[in-house]
């Protein structure tokens, strides 16, 4: 799929650390409980890291104590794209951006949390960038 703010594969190499890449754009995942916003609370909007897109804000954020930031919609459904995932022999739904395709994470529904949609898109910190809202 052609994207909008696609870059050849050394551009991304040569803007993102080597573990933004294996995560971003070799669609790894980071150390559960270490992401720099597991657990933060500050209010603001997530952007891709990678191409700087709006993608989640705070006030859909939950606490789903899984090791990894936890938001229950995307800030646009059309910011984000889902596609099948059936590596390491199950089916998820995999959560890239929509607008650069870098892999952010997944989401899962039905897990019972007690949020209006049910779901919890599962996103690895190393793929998002905070910009807090101004006081």
């Amino acid at each position: 799929m052609a994207y909008e703010k696609d870059k050849p594969d050394e551009q991304w190499r040569a803007e993102l650390s080597p573990e933004e890449y294996r995560v971003l754009r070799e669609a790894g995942t980071e150390a559960p409980f270490r992401g720099e916003y597991t657990d933060t609370r500050t209010t603001g909007v997530y952007n891709c890291r990678a191409c700087g897109v709006e993608l989640f804000r705070s006030d859909t954020k939950f606490e789903s104590h899984c090791g990894w930031p936890s938001f229950y919609d995307p800030a646009d459904t059309s910011a984000v794209e889902l596609i099948e995932d059936n590596s390491m022999g199950v089916t998820r739904t995999e959560v890239r951006c929509a607008s650069c395709g870098s892999h952010l994470g997944h989401v899962f529904e039905g897990e019972g949390y007690p949020t209006p949609t049910d779901q919890r898109y599962c996103i690895n910190s190393i793929s998002l960038r905070l910009a807090p809202a101004e006081s």
